[in-house]
Protein backbone atom coordinates (compact mmCIF):
# COMPACT_ATOMS: atom_id res chain seq x y z
CA UNK A 1 0.00 0.00 0.00
CA UNK A 2 0.83 3.39 -0.39
CA UNK A 3 -0.10 5.24 3.09
CA UNK A 4 0.29 8.55 3.70
CA UNK A 5 1.05 9.60 7.35
CA UNK A 6 -0.77 12.92 8.87
CA UNK A 7 1.00 13.48 12.47
CA UNK A 8 5.08 12.37 11.93
CA UNK A 9 5.92 12.89 15.98
CA UNK A 10 7.19 9.57 17.88
CA UNK A 11 3.82 7.78 16.78
CA UNK A 12 4.39 8.53 13.52
CA UNK A 13 7.86 7.53 12.97
CA UNK A 14 6.49 3.87 15.08
CA UNK A 15 4.03 3.66 11.94
CA UNK A 16 6.30 3.71 9.26
CA UNK A 17 8.71 1.41 10.40
CA UNK A 18 5.95 -0.92 11.30
CA UNK A 19 4.24 -0.18 7.75
CA UNK A 20 8.09 -0.48 5.79
CA UNK A 21 8.68 -3.51 7.60
CA UNK A 22 5.10 -4.71 6.32
CA UNK A 23 6.23 -3.83 3.21
CA UNK A 24 4.45 -0.68 2.66
CA UNK A 25 5.47 2.71 1.27
CA UNK A 26 5.14 5.58 3.23
CA UNK A 27 4.65 8.16 0.45
CA UNK A 28 3.23 11.44 2.24
CA UNK A 29 4.34 12.76 5.57
CA UNK A 30 2.79 15.43 6.87
CA UNK A 31 2.99 17.58 10.04
CA UNK A 32 1.91 21.02 11.20
CA UNK A 33 4.29 22.59 8.83
CA UNK A 34 3.43 20.90 5.54
CA UNK A 35 -0.43 20.47 6.50
CA UNK A 36 -1.32 22.39 3.27
CA UNK A 37 -0.06 19.23 1.07
CA UNK A 38 -2.85 17.02 1.93
CA UNK A 39 -4.03 18.11 -1.34
CA UNK A 40 -5.22 16.35 -4.84
CA UNK A 41 -1.85 16.11 -6.15
CA UNK A 42 -0.26 14.37 -3.01
CA UNK A 43 -3.10 12.87 -2.37
CA UNK A 44 -3.86 11.13 -5.85
CA UNK A 45 -2.06 7.63 -4.89
CA UNK A 46 -2.34 7.51 -1.80
CA UNK A 47 -4.08 4.04 -0.87
CA UNK A 48 -4.93 4.79 2.98
CA UNK A 49 -4.24 7.52 5.28
CA UNK A 50 -3.23 7.20 9.00
CA UNK A 51 -3.98 10.15 11.45
CA UNK A 52 -2.53 10.66 14.43
CA UNK A 53 -2.12 14.36 15.21
CA UNK A 54 -4.31 16.24 17.86
CA UNK A 55 -7.60 17.02 18.45
CA UNK A 56 -7.94 20.53 17.36
CA UNK A 57 -7.11 19.77 13.61
CA UNK A 58 -8.06 15.84 13.51
CA UNK A 59 -11.28 16.58 12.14
CA UNK A 60 -9.55 18.53 9.18
CA UNK A 61 -7.26 15.88 8.61
CA UNK A 62 -9.68 13.77 8.31
CA UNK A 63 -12.10 15.50 6.17
CA UNK A 64 -9.44 16.14 3.83
CA UNK A 65 -8.61 13.02 3.04
CA UNK A 66 -12.44 11.37 2.91
CA UNK A 67 -13.40 14.22 0.71
CA UNK A 68 -10.97 12.89 -2.21
CA UNK A 69 -12.18 9.28 -0.67
CA UNK A 70 -8.75 8.33 0.33
CA UNK A 71 -9.40 5.38 3.30
CA UNK A 72 -8.32 6.75 7.12
CA UNK A 73 -7.42 5.01 10.24
CA UNK A 74 -8.03 7.85 12.89
CA UNK A 75 -5.95 7.22 16.15
CA UNK A 76 -6.34 11.05 17.46
CA UNK A 77 -8.20 11.47 20.70
CA UNK A 78 -10.18 13.94 22.26
CA UNK A 79 -12.41 15.06 19.11
CA UNK A 80 -15.32 12.59 19.72
CA UNK A 81 -17.92 15.24 19.24
CA UNK A 82 -16.92 15.20 15.40
CA UNK A 83 -15.89 11.84 14.81
CA UNK A 84 -19.52 11.28 14.01
CA UNK A 85 -19.34 13.90 11.39
CA UNK A 86 -16.52 11.89 9.60
CA UNK A 87 -18.47 8.87 9.57
CA UNK A 88 -21.28 10.51 7.90
CA UNK A 89 -18.58 12.01 5.67
CA UNK A 90 -17.47 9.04 5.14
CA UNK A 91 -20.81 7.59 4.08
CA UNK A 92 -21.13 10.53 1.59
CA UNK A 93 -17.80 9.76 -0.24
CA UNK A 94 -18.28 6.41 0.01
CA UNK A 95 -14.69 5.50 1.45
CA UNK A 96 -13.65 3.91 4.32
CA UNK A 97 -13.18 5.02 7.88
CA UNK A 98 -12.04 3.52 11.28
CA UNK A 99 -11.39 5.38 14.64
CA UNK A 100 -10.29 3.88 17.58
CA UNK A 101 -8.87 5.24 21.12
CA UNK A 102 -6.70 2.70 20.68
CA UNK A 103 -5.00 0.52 18.45
CA UNK A 104 -3.11 -1.56 20.76
CA UNK A 105 -4.35 -5.11 19.92
CA UNK A 106 -4.11 -6.21 23.45
CA UNK A 107 -6.12 -3.21 24.37
CA UNK A 108 -9.09 -4.12 22.06
CA UNK A 109 -8.66 -7.26 23.52
CA UNK A 110 -9.06 -5.44 26.88
CA UNK A 111 -12.39 -3.95 25.80
CA UNK A 112 -13.18 -7.40 24.91
CA UNK A 113 -12.65 -8.72 28.55
CA UNK A 114 -13.86 -5.59 29.97
CA UNK A 115 -17.46 -5.87 28.54
CA UNK A 116 -17.10 -9.36 28.90
CA UNK A 117 -16.67 -8.88 32.35
CA UNK A 118 -18.83 -5.78 33.22
CA UNK A 119 -21.69 -8.46 32.19
CA UNK A 120 -21.20 -11.27 34.61
CA UNK A 121 -20.35 -8.15 37.21
CA UNK A 122 -24.06 -6.69 36.66
CA UNK A 123 -25.40 -9.76 38.99
CA UNK A 124 -23.34 -9.45 41.30
CA UNK A 125 -23.74 -5.85 42.85
CA UNK A 126 -21.62 -5.90 45.98
CA UNK A 127 -18.47 -4.98 43.91
CA UNK A 128 -18.00 -1.35 42.31
CA UNK A 129 -15.87 -0.58 39.51
CA UNK A 130 -13.27 1.91 39.08
CA UNK A 131 -10.67 2.74 36.31
CA UNK A 132 -6.81 4.03 36.54
CA UNK A 133 -4.99 5.31 33.51
CA UNK A 134 -1.41 6.64 33.79
CA UNK A 135 0.36 8.14 30.60
CA UNK A 136 3.15 10.21 29.68
CA UNK A 137 3.21 13.70 30.74
CA UNK A 138 3.26 15.09 27.41
CA UNK A 139 -0.59 13.37 27.27
CA UNK A 140 -3.08 15.89 26.03
CA UNK A 141 -6.45 14.62 27.03
CA UNK A 142 -7.57 13.29 30.56
CA UNK A 143 -9.10 11.12 31.09
CA UNK A 144 -7.77 9.50 28.38
CA UNK A 145 -9.85 7.98 25.39
CA UNK A 146 -9.11 4.45 26.39
CA UNK A 147 -10.29 4.81 29.59
CA UNK A 148 -13.62 6.69 28.40
CA UNK A 149 -14.03 3.82 25.96
CA UNK A 150 -13.69 1.42 28.88
CA UNK A 151 -16.19 2.99 30.40
CA UNK A 152 -18.76 3.21 27.96
CA UNK A 153 -17.97 -0.62 27.82
CA UNK A 154 -19.12 -1.00 31.68
CA UNK A 155 -21.98 1.03 30.94
CA UNK A 156 -23.19 -0.63 28.34
CA UNK A 157 -23.26 -3.78 29.75
CA UNK A 158 -23.64 -3.14 33.57
CA UNK A 159 -27.43 -1.60 34.54
CA UNK A 160 -25.95 -0.13 37.82
CA UNK A 161 -23.82 2.91 35.96
CA UNK A 162 -25.09 5.88 33.68
CA UNK A 163 -21.36 7.18 33.12
CA UNK A 164 -18.46 8.11 34.74
CA UNK A 165 -16.57 11.03 36.86
CA UNK A 166 -13.17 11.88 37.24
CA UNK A 167 -12.05 11.29 40.97
CA UNK A 168 -13.14 12.92 43.32
CA UNK A 169 -16.40 13.89 41.85
CA UNK A 170 -18.25 10.42 42.08
CA UNK A 171 -22.16 9.38 42.59
CA UNK A 172 -23.17 5.66 42.83
CA UNK A 173 -24.33 5.51 39.23
CA UNK A 174 -21.09 6.49 37.91
CA UNK A 175 -17.49 4.93 37.36
CA UNK A 176 -14.56 6.98 39.16
CA UNK A 177 -11.83 7.35 36.79
CA UNK A 178 -8.34 8.27 37.89
CA UNK A 179 -6.16 9.54 35.49
CA UNK A 180 -2.49 10.33 36.23
CA UNK A 181 0.47 12.12 34.49
CA UNK A 182 3.98 10.86 34.61
CA UNK A 183 7.28 10.18 33.16
CA UNK A 184 7.33 8.53 29.94
CA UNK A 185 4.67 6.05 30.35
CA UNK A 186 3.01 4.75 26.86
CA UNK A 187 -0.25 3.70 28.47
CA UNK A 188 -1.14 1.62 31.69
CA UNK A 189 -4.97 0.71 32.23
CA UNK A 190 -6.32 -0.82 35.12
CA UNK A 191 -9.61 -1.55 35.92
CA UNK A 192 -10.85 -2.63 39.54
CA UNK A 193 -13.98 -4.90 41.01
CA UNK A 194 -13.53 -4.17 44.31
CA UNK A 195 -15.57 -5.52 47.36
CA UNK A 196 -15.37 -5.70 50.97
CA UNK A 197 -14.05 -9.48 50.66
CA UNK A 198 -11.95 -9.42 47.30
CA UNK A 199 -11.37 -7.37 44.37
CA UNK A 200 -10.94 -8.54 40.23
CA UNK A 201 -8.64 -6.48 38.42
CA UNK A 202 -8.04 -6.21 34.56
CA UNK A 203 -4.38 -4.56 33.54
CA UNK A 204 -2.80 -3.68 30.03
CA UNK A 205 0.64 -2.06 30.45
CA UNK A 206 2.24 -0.79 27.17
CA UNK A 207 5.62 -1.14 27.23
CA UNK A 208 6.31 0.97 24.33
CA UNK A 209 4.59 2.18 20.80
CA UNK A 210 4.87 -0.58 18.73
CA UNK A 211 1.59 -2.52 19.78
CA UNK A 212 -0.38 0.87 18.69
CA UNK A 213 2.00 1.29 15.78
CA UNK A 214 1.19 -2.30 14.54
CA UNK A 215 -3.09 -2.34 15.34
CA UNK A 216 -2.63 0.89 13.08
CA UNK A 217 -1.16 -0.32 10.18
CA UNK A 218 -3.02 -3.66 10.58
CA UNK A 219 -5.94 -1.59 10.63
CA UNK A 220 -4.90 0.05 7.00
CA UNK A 221 -4.25 -2.84 6.06
CA UNK A 222 -8.09 -4.42 6.65
CA UNK A 223 -9.65 -0.89 4.83
CA UNK A 224 -7.77 -0.39 1.96
CA UNK A 225 -10.29 -1.03 -0.96
CA UNK A 226 -13.28 -1.56 1.41
CA UNK A 227 -16.32 0.71 2.09
CA UNK A 228 -17.58 1.52 5.24
CA UNK A 229 -17.38 2.89 8.77
CA UNK A 230 -15.53 -0.07 10.64
CA UNK A 231 -13.91 -0.48 14.03
CA UNK A 232 -11.29 -2.97 15.96
CA UNK A 233 -14.05 -5.51 16.17
CA UNK A 234 -14.21 -6.07 12.64
CA UNK A 235 -10.33 -5.69 12.22
CA UNK A 236 -9.81 -8.35 15.33
CA UNK A 237 -12.68 -10.66 14.16
CA UNK A 238 -15.53 -9.86 17.07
Amino acid sequence: MNIALIGYGRMGHEIEAIAMQRGHTVKLRVDLANKAELDDRNLKDIDVAIEFSSPEVAFDNVAACLNRKVPVVSGTTGWNDKVSLAADLCRKKKTAFIHSSNFSIGVNLLFRLNRDLARQMDRYRQYSASIEEIHHTKKLDAPSGTALSLAQGIVGEHMGYTGFAMEGEVSSNKIPIRAVREGAVPGTHIITWDSEIDSIVLKHEAKNRQGFALGAVVAAEFISGKEGVFSMSDVLGF
